[in-house]
Order: C-alpha cells, then structure tokens, then sequence
C-alpha cells in the first residue's frame, strides 16, 4: 500500500506557546471554540445499514479532482461531522488533495438511531464498516483516519486490537481520554465541570428520548444522571454488555492498546494533562512500531520531547505484541461514554 501524508511538510514543532492572555488551558478552549472560523461543511451524505438492523451516516466532503488518499474522520463526545474541528480538518485535508469522510457515530448525525444502543469509547464496529466502504467507494487509494477525543480512543482500541490488520496507512489521534475513568472524574472537578455538564445535557436528553421508544432498555434515573460516570453506569454499561461503569473503564481505555499499534499513529495532546495523556512508558517509542506520543508543552522553552518531523516512521517487524484483557462484549457494543477532560476539551 502506498504512503499518505496527511499534511504538506512536517509536523509542528514540540514547543508550544499560548497567545498573550490565554495560558489557561480552558480559556484556550473556550476563546478557540468562540474565535474559530464558521463553516458550513457543504458534505455530501451516505446512509449505510448496519448488521445489526441499525444505520450509520458519513458526511464526506465534496470531491475536486482526482484525491491522492482518503481519510475518515471520527469525531469526540456528543460530537458530530458538523463540529468545528471536524469541518475544519475535513477543508484543511481537501485542500491537500485528500477525500475527507466523516463519520457520525449513532445518534450524532441529527436523527436518533433506530436501536437502544448508541455508541461509546470501545466501540469500533462501525468504524470498520465505514473503513470498508471507504475500500469500495475509493478502490486504490492509501486510507488513513483521524479521532478526536472519545473518535481517537475508539481509533487506538481498533488499531491495537487489529494490529497490522487494519488496512490504514497512518492514524492521527487529538486529545485522547487514555484512561476513561481518569477522564470521568476529571469533568467532575474544578473548572471541568463546565465541560462535564456540557456533555451531560446533551446526554441526559437522549436518554429521555430513548427512554421514550425503549422504556425496558433505559432506567429512569439515566436521564437525570449527575455525572457521566453515574450515566455510564445506568446506561452506557449495561446497555452494551459491560458489567459496571467501571468494567467498561477498564475494557475500553486505549492506554493499555497503544504498544499493540503497528501502523505509524501521531498522538497529539497537552503535557500537563494527564487523562488525555498516553501511559508514560510509550512517551520515548519513536521508532519501535512507528509510534509517537506528541505532548504540547505549555512552555516554549520545554525541550523534554525531540522533534516530530519522522513520526511517519515505517514499523519493525516483530513489533505487534498483544496486550492483555482485549475481549469486548459481543452483544450490541455501542453506547454514550465519557471524553477527555483535563487541560484542554475538543468542543
């Protein structure tokens, strides 16, 4: 398979440093989320059937010309192909000669799903369905895919569970919840809250809307959830054939996939941030399975991670080693699931 780039010269530089005012990693997420520019992604829509009875819709962005590569787009809680970030990425890919593909996870693309089951952290069916099509549509051309948030620990479960079998180029990954419960608790303190509640408000409405057509499938206290691990545990969890909120943590966290990733994965996150941060002893594996871990420092003087510029590395062989406990539910595996928290948010 042929290489994709997914930019036009080489990554960022490591050093990372705030515009005057904004040291605040939540400014930082508040200000960006007011001063980005508006788009109105132009995307034209496939609906696809699920096995299961159910639907999934992409939103790929309208071709000019000949692309040289095709890249799906996941996006992060409660999210959507209309989020800033995914219709930003989606131009910016475009503009590189490469076919953006968005894919809405169940119940984000502005209809309800037609099952109970939505989707969650772990769940990756679908993104190997759409992977698939992808296949179909653009015979020929080197694949690749982004995640952002809850998208890009999705992205790692499959990448280390299929390990060289993914049939991806290359993967990037945003602002990654490594270690769900971690990330859970972190929107339930200090100044995460507001991002927290956020979540739960859009959270809390759908499950009174599925409550509504599923009345067996959803408890009523779902919808009054005050935190999103108490929503994961009345919800997310059993609906999706985990034991607990906690059992879902556990299966689903892509920190413990990460040294089964084969195909070269840039991982770009906040140094100080430690739910969306990788396990540490992945931070130096630049070159055994192409890896790389990026962290943004918030000082511009920070010289404690090298330079980014061979993150594109090919993998060694030998370098695909399992890890352990990998096995999901095989009942309905979808589902509401808790995002990254911490220093910054995608929003």
């Amino acid at each position: 398979m042929k290489s994709v780039r997914l930019t036009r010269g080489t990554p960022p530089s490591d050093a990372f440093e705030a515009a005057p005012g904004l040291r605040n990693p939540h400014l930082q997420t508040v200000v960006g989320r007011i001063v980005r520019r508006r788009l109105e992604p132009r995307y034209n829509r496939v609906r696809l059937d699920t096995e299961d009875g159910d639907f999934i819709d992409l939103d790929a962005w309208p071709e000019s010309g000949e692309p040289t590569g095709v890249c799906l787009l996941l996006h992060g809680l409660e999210g959507s192909a209309h989020s800033g970030y995914m219709a930003s990425t989606s131009e910016a890919l475009a503009a590189a000669g490469i076919q953006a593909v968005a894919l809405n996870f169940r119940s984000c693309s502005g209809e309800p799903n037609r099952l109970p089951r939505a989707y969650h952290s772990g769940e990756t069916g679908d993104i190997e369905r759409a992977l698939a099509w992808l296949s179909e549509r653009f015979p020929g051309l080197p694949r690749a895919a982004v995640g952002f948030s809850l998208g890009g620990n999705a992205l790692l479960n499959l990448l280390g569970r299929a390990g060289g079998d993914s049939g991806l180029a290359g993967a990037v990954v945003v602002s990654v919840p490594y270690d769900l419960a971690a990330s859970a608790a972190a929107l339930d303190r200090g100044p995460s809250r507001i991002y927290g509640r956020r979540f739960l408000r859009s959270l809390r409405a759908k499950a009174r809307e599925k409550a509504a057509r599923f009345p067996d499938a959803v408890p009523p206290g779902a919808a009054s959830a005050r935190t999103l691990r108490e929503f994961d545990d009345l919800l997310t969890a059993p609906l999706h054939g985990f034991r607990d909120a906690a059992d879902y943590y556990q299966r689903c966290s892509s920190g413990q996939f990460v040294a089964s990733v084969t195909i070269p994965t840039y991982s770009s996150c906040t140094r100080g941030t430690t739910p969306s941060r990788p396990p540490l002893r992945y931070r130096w594996k630049r070159s055994g399975a192409g890896r790389i871990c990026r962290f943004i420092s918030r000082n511009a003087e920070d010289t404690s991670v090298s330079s980014t510029a061979d993150w594109a590395r090919v993998p060694e062989a030998g370098s695909n080693k399992r890890s352990p406990d990998t096995s999901l539910p095989r009942s309905p595996p979808q589902g509401a699931a808790s995002n990254a928290g911490g220093s910054q948010v995608v929003l």
